[in-house]
Formats: C-alpha cells, structure tokens, sequence
C-alpha cells in the first residue's frame, strides 16, 4: 500500500526528484535544489516515516519505490529524473529497476546496489534511549545522545528530527524510530530486481567514504551497464553538504547530457 508523500516543488524545467537518507527529511537536500532549481523542477519528497510524511508499519524498496511512483502518478510525471543519497539512492535505483520507463536519468550519491552489514547500530540505541518527552531542550538532548554518537554535526543532523510537542513542554519524534528499528535490515538491503535499467547513471562518491568499493562495480555494472562514477575529492558520506557546488555542478552536467 502506497502512502501520500509530503514534498516540495521548486523552479521549473524539466523535473528532477530528490530523495534523502535514512533518519533525514527533504530538508536535506536543500542545497542541492537551490542550485539546480533554476534549470529543473525540483520534488524533494519525505520518504515514508521521515520528515512530515505517514507513518506505516513497514519500510523495503519496493513500497518505497511504488510511493515514489504513485506520487510521479499524482503530479503528472510520466517521467523524471531522480537524484538519491543513501537510502535514497537505493530508493531511487529501485524506481528505476521497478519501473525503468519512468526515469529519464538517475543520479545515485554515495551508496551502491548491494546489502550492507550494520553500521547505525550506535545511532539507533542513542536515539531509541533518548525520551523526547521528557527531554526539556536540545542541548539537553545533545549532551544524552552525545553518550552515543560522538560527530558534533552527525547529532545535529539527527536532532533535526525532534520537534516540539503540541500541548506539552516535550518533544516528539517525527520520525518513525519502531519502524525504522524493526525494519532496519530491509533497509539495509540491496535494491530487488531480476533485470537492469539501461538509462544513464551518475554515481557519486565520496573520496573519503567506504560505501563504494571497487568489489561493488560488477554488481553496478550487471544492474547499470550504462552507469559512470564520480569522486567528490575531500569529502565522505555527506558530500552534498560538505562540498554542494562541486556536486550540483557534476549534477547539472550529468542531468544535461
């Protein structure tokens, strides 16, 4: 069962969907939209238990890709290009496996198709220790998560998700941590497909960052034939944030052929 994804549209062109990471919002992306978005219309979607979007009782690429399709279906897009970090990237390579007449180009930052072993392990228990209701600011809950996760901007990055309670002097989570908890090695999983998309591919990677290996290019090239990559010099995971011109430039390069 799809769910109706929240999103905001942007500039105008031709369309072009940003998907965030796991434990991120739209929000995420920004930096990317603002650069591209005088050229594209830019949809940065909330994935399903993320940002404002519903919350469901499951989460795998599949549904996270119907979601993406269904949404394509409400805004009138036969066909779009799509642009996906980590998580998102799985999603995004999963539309395109799923429904490969529906992308026109896909741009995949920072993660390849294939199962990773886990590697938020120290994330989850922070968050999931953490009672936002009891919790009275976010430097109170900067210092409890600080126990867990060590990276200044990784916490800042995660407490983005708590907000503020109505009727009460506590938070709440917008994400939805049971889920994510419980669904956490679909998530971790490769993108499902018996084919491959032969549409162009951009991936990108940060120099520093070990989610693309050189064990991961016959996989990308059996799923992606027609795939290149990338290297963001200096950066690690997060290198839309860390170097966003140098990323929006490859981008707009890659999505104008």
């Amino acid at each position: 069962m799809t769910v109706s994804l929240n999103h905001r549209i942007t500039g105008s062109g031709q369309p072009l969907i940003l998907l965030h990471g796991l434990f991120g919002s739209l929000e995420n992306l920004g930096g990317i939209a603002q650069r591209l978005q005088d050229q594209f219309q830019i949809h940065a979607l909330d994935q399903r238990n993320h940002g404002r979007s519903p919350h469901t009782d499951s989460m795998d690429y599949p549904s996270m890709a119907a979601d993406v399709l269904a949404y394509m279906d409400q805004q009138g897009l036969d066909k779009a290009s799509l642009l996906g970090h980590s998580m998102g990237g799985k999603v995004a390579m999963q539309v395109a496996l799923q429904a490969p007449s529906r992308v026109d180009r896909l741009i995949v930052a920072d993660i390849a198709p294939v199962t990773y072993q886990p590697r938020h392990d120290a994330i989850m228990e922070g968050l999931s220790a953490l009672d936002p209701e009891r919790i009275g600011s976010r430097q109170e809950a900067d210092r409890a998560l600080a126990e867990y996760v060590e990276l200044p901007a990784i916490r800042h990055f995660l407490l983005k998700n708590l907000q503020r309670a109505s009727g009460s002097d506590g938070f709440r989570w917008r994400l939805n941590l049971p889920v994510i908890q419980a669904c956490y090695n679909n998530l971790a999983a490769a993108p499902v497909s018996d084919g491959c998309f032969e549409g162009p591919v951009l991936f990108l990677k940060g120099e520093l960052s070990a989610y693309i290996q050189e064990k991961h290019r016959p996989e990308v090239a059996r799923l992606f034939p027609n795939a290149t990559l990338r290297i963001v010099s200096g950066t690690d995971h997060w290198l839309h944030a860390e170097k966003p011109d140098t990323v929006a430039a490859l981008c707009r390069q890659f999505l104008n052929g």
